[in-house]
C-alpha cells in the first residue's frame, strides 16, 4: 500500500517499530520509528509533526497484532497484548493525530471481519475482542468528526497471505492493497466497515 500511495505522489509518512521501511525508498517517503503501545513514543511523532508543520488527508491505522489466532481459552497475557496495540495504542494515537488531520480527511482503521458479531467463533478471543472494541471507537469517532468532514472507516483487508494469514490464504497482498485503496480514496461513507472481499460495506 505504501509503495502504491508513493507511486501515485502521495507524501507519505511511514511509522514503524524500527523505524524502517524494507526494500522501498522515495523522495516522498519519510520513515520514523515509533510504538503505538508506547505513549512517549506517541509524543515524538506528534513532536515532529508540530516542528515540521505537517497537515494530514489521510490516517491510515495498520498495526496489529494476532497472539491468539488458534486458541479458544483467554489469558490475561494474551488480552493485555492484544488490546495494547489493537485498541488502545491504536486509539491513543489516533486521538493524538486529530488535529493535525484536515477538514475532508479520512481515517482508516484495518480491522477483521472475525470481529463482527455473526462470524464470531469460539477461537482468537483477544484478537477478535480487541479488534470488536475498535470496531466500536470507529463508529462512536464518526459521530464526533461529522460536523468536520472527516470520515472513519474501519475495514475489512480480507483474509490475506501474509504472515499473520498464511501461505494458503485466498487474497493475495496485490488483492488486498487495491481493496484498501479504493477504500481510503473512493468510500464517501462514514463510520460504516468497509469489507475488501465485497468492495462495499455491509453492517456490523
Amino acid at each position: 500500500l505504501t509503495q502504491k500511495l508513493l507511486t501515485e505522489g502521495f507524501q507519505v509518512i511511514a511509522v514503524t517499530r524500527s523505524g524502517e521501511v524494507p526494500d522501498l525508498s522515495a523522495e516522498n517517503l519519510t520513515v520514523l520509528k515509533g510504538d503505538i503501545s508506547n505513549e512517549k513514543s506517541i509524543k515524538a511523532v506528534v513532536g515532529m509533526l508540530e516542528e515540521k508543520g505537517i497537515k494530514l488527508d489521510y490516517l491510515i491505522n495498520n498495526a496489529g497484532v494476532g497472539v491468539d489466532l488458534s486458541d479458544e481459552i483467554p489469558t490475561a497475557e494474551l488480552m493485555k497484548i492484544s488490546f495494547d496495540t489493537n485498541t488502545i495504542g491504536t486509539v491513543l494515537f489516533t486521538e493524538a493525530l486529530l488535529p493535525f488531520i484536515n477538514k475532508g480527511g479520512h481515517i482508516v482503521f484495518l480491522s477483521t471481519a472475525m470481529a463482527l458479531i455473526r462470524n464470531v467463533g469460539p477461537s482468537a478471543p483477544a484478537y477478535r475482542m480487541s479488534k470488536a472494541a475498535l470496531n466500536v471507537y470507529a463508529v462512536m469517532l464518526s459521530e464526533r468528526l461529522a460536523s468536520e468532514d472527516i470520515r472513519v472507516t474501519p475495514l475489512h483487508p480480507g483474509w490475506v497471505q501474509t504472515r499473520m494469514g498464511g501461505d494458503t490464504a485466498p487474497v493475495t497482498i496485490a488483492d488486498s492493497v487495491n481493496g484498501i485503496h479504493k477504500a481510503i480514496l473512493e468510500n464517501k461513507e462514514t463510520g460504516k466497515f468497509w469489507n475488501v472481499d465485497l468492495a462495499a460495506t455491509e453492517a456490523y
